[in-house]
């Protein structure tokens, strides 16, 4: 192995590090604004209207899926 690859290798590690670090301030950023939402509901309880708590529950869906994307992408980086 010359030392192109050396530094190579090392490059891509620090690489893999940052965008693992990106990808789990995004999840917890997203998992936040899940646990949010559903905070919300259970605050407001019966104020809500039908359409606001359905739109707040589709709300916590869209960020717990956004979450479960970035730890999906960080373990198949991790795994790879």
């Amino acid at each position: 192995m010359g030392l192109k690859d050396t530094l190579n290798d090392g490059l891509d590690a620090v690489k893999k590090g940052i965008d693992n670090v990106k990808d789990t301030v995004s999840e917890t950023v997203h998992r936040s604004n899940a646990e949010a939402e559903q905070a919300t509901r259970d605050a407001a309880g019966d104020a809500l209207t039908p359409g606001e708590k359905v739109g707040s529950m589709l709300r916590q869906g869209k960020e717990t899926l956004q979450g479960d994307v970035d730890a999906a992408k960080r373990d198949l980086r991790n795994n790879t």
